[in-house]
């Protein structure tokens, strides 16, 4: 199954994959750089930079360590809705593809329609700007 994120919230995105990869199917999510989060920018930056900078208070070395790419930003979010401690959970999780952009071998295949695409309001930041915010070199 092939969901493509473009204008899809995070959230409700995510919890659809983790549905479909507990049931066994192989997902793959494309253009992941263009799912969003809706809320006020500031907000929303701010949290995520929290979470960047706990990894530096401490042990640096040893972590937590969080993803600044836009395709690992969306792939933990997945991961959060699924048990991955648990063998289920693990063997799911390796039936997860995400891509920036769309690969050539996915572009003529059609794509999940998901009903919860965002209707367009000011409140709102894609992946590929919280990964610039947090350092990483992305083209937005």
């Amino acid at each position: 199954m092939i969901i493509n994120a473009e204008n899809l919230i995070l959230g409700r995105m995510a919890s659809f994959a983790a549905k479909k990869l507990l049931e066994g199917e192989e997902v793959i999510i494309v253009n992941a750089e263009k799912a969003v989060i809706t809320g006020k920018k500031e907000y929303i930056f701010r949290r995520y930079k929290q979470r960047i900078d706990r990894a530096d208070i401490a042990k640096p070395r040893k972590g937590p360590h969080f993803p600044r790419t836009p395709e690992g930003m969306v792939k933990r979010a997945v991961r959060g809705m699924l048990p991955y401690k648990k063998r289920k959970g693990r063997d799911a999780l390796k039936r997860l593809r995400v891509f920036r952009g769309t690969p050539e071998k996915y572009k003529k295949a059609d794509d999940v329609p998901i009903d919860d695409i965002l209707e367009r309001t000011s409140r709102y930041v894609t992946m590929g700007e919280i990964s610039q915010f947090l350092g990483y070199n992305i083209k937005v």
